[in-house]
């Protein structure tokens, strides 16, 4: 019986990650294609927002989500973490849309390998998290793969490049603390998701209505040959994707650990690389496809080493079993004195 369960948790979980990376891909090349035509990435970022406000209300319905501990949030919890995790994502996600913008969508992810990085460093200076000597050998070639890339590309633009980073050291702040949230509050996940989604259309409508709302209206920087109603499709198709990809991935950091979501969003930017080289046809070197492959590398043997260092650490967990036949003494301080008298 646990066999079966872990078979369809583990066939679940595949199923997810694929439907992932094909949202992902698409909607990454859909991105491009409007802000090619339709320069207002804060725009694109509402198109999003809106989305996510719109379309899960109806989902926690359909699915008899109940709010569950969501009511119970402190104050204080509230504008500690949810508050800052709102505003951190329509930040990265506008970051993002700018990089797509400025930049191949296949450098701009590119870029965003370097999450792993990011991750190394903020666990560091938030939790004190330290990390096995493997792991930090895992970022040289993140960073070396990064930088070729950097060096090589054709299309390359300052302030996409740099929009890349943020957004990537925004995104890795909010995995870490979505996680943390799931993990203390018992919220259920697509719940989280749809309040964060609130929370950040309400904190960015006067933003983007002060930057791009009035240029929209007087269609400052569209082409006049631009067929609107294919950009509105495309804006509409753009939301979709992203909503559906925003439940995929919530769903995958609800029900894997956070190493198995890291390996996963690695592979994503696999896909989403690949994807978007076949079908926007942007020209690249050998030498810029080289560090690609150099960064890709390394974010899987991050990886790696984050397992095995997560393996190192449950080999030192000795479980406190008790074992009745030696007078209730429990088998781990049994397997700690035995190992002291041997010294």
């Amino acid at each position: 019986m646990t066999d079966r369960r872990q078979i369809r948790e583990a066939t679940r979980i595949f199923i997810l990650c694929v439907f992932w990376y094909l949202i992902s891909s698409s909607n990454n090349v859909i991105g491009k294609l409007v802000l090619n035509e339709f320069p207002y990435p804060m725009t694109l970022t509402m198109v999003q927002l809106l989305s996510i406000s719109l379309y899960s209300g109806p989902l926690l319905k359909c699915w008899n989500i109940r709010p569950g501990l969501q009511s119970s949030f402190s104050k204080d919890y509230y504008w500690k973490l949810i508050i800052p995790l709102a505003f951190g994502k329509f930040l990265s996600s506008v970051f993002s849309h700018i990089s797509i913008w400025k930049v191949p969508v296949s450098f701009a992810h590119t870029v965003k390998a370097s999450m792993p990085l990011f991750t190394v460093v903020l666990s560091r200076v938030l939790m004190g998290e330290k990390q096995t000597l493997p792991v930090y050998l895992s970022l040289i070639p993140i960073i070396m793969g990064v930088a070729v890339a950097t060096v090589t590309e054709i299309s390359f633009d300052l302030v996409g490049m740099w929009s890349a980073l943020i957004a990537t050291c925004g995104f890795s702040l909010q995995n870490i603390f979505s996680k943390k949230v799931l993990h203390d509050t018992g919220v259920h996940h697509l719940r989280l998701l749809h309040m964060l989604g609130q929370l950040a259309l309400l904190m960015f409508t006067p933003v983007w209505a002060i930057f791009d709302l009035w240029n929209i209206i007087q269609h400052v920087n569209i082409k006049q040959d631009a067929n609107m109603f294919m950009i509105f499709l495309y804006l509409f198709a753009d939301g979709l994707l992203n909503w559906l990809q925003n439940v995929v991935a919530f769903s995958l950091l609800h029900l894997v650990t956070p190493l198995t979501y890291a390996v996963a969003n690695a592979s994503k930017r696999i896909a989403v690389i690949s994807f978007s080289l076949f079908m926007l046809r942007n020209p690249v070197t050998s030498t810029n496809v080289a560090g690609m492959a150099l960064a890709i590398f390394g974010v899987l043997y991050y990886n790696k080493a984050k397992y095995d260092a997560n393996l190192q650490k449950k080999k030192f967990t000795v479980l406190p079993l008790v074992d009745h036949s030696n007078g209730g003494v429990s088998v781990g301080h049994r397997f700690a004195l035995n190992r002291f008298q041997h010294i």
